[in-house]
């Protein structure tokens, strides 16, 4: 798993997995988009105007915190 942040156009991006294929993708809302793969397997989730989502607030990095998880 990968998670990207660009904080120029505040916008996160979860990577669950990489693949070739066409992706097929669902609007949740106006700001959350999931991305499936060929076998309906998700491969990943834009969240825009992140910073409200994540509660890191306007200008602020979003902080991470991983439970049962190791960051490489």
């Amino acid at each position: 798993m990968r998670i990207t942040y660009d904080p120029k156009v505040d916008a996160a991006y979860i990577y669950f997995k990489k693949g070739k294929g066409g992706v097929t993708t669902v609007r949740l809302s106006e700001d959350i988009a999931v991305d499936f793969g060929p076998k309906e397997e998700i491969w990943g989730i834009e969240i825009l105007d992140a910073s409200t989502f994540l509660a890191a607030g306007k200008g602020r990095k979003p902080k991470i915190e991983l439970e049962n998880l190791q960051a490489v």
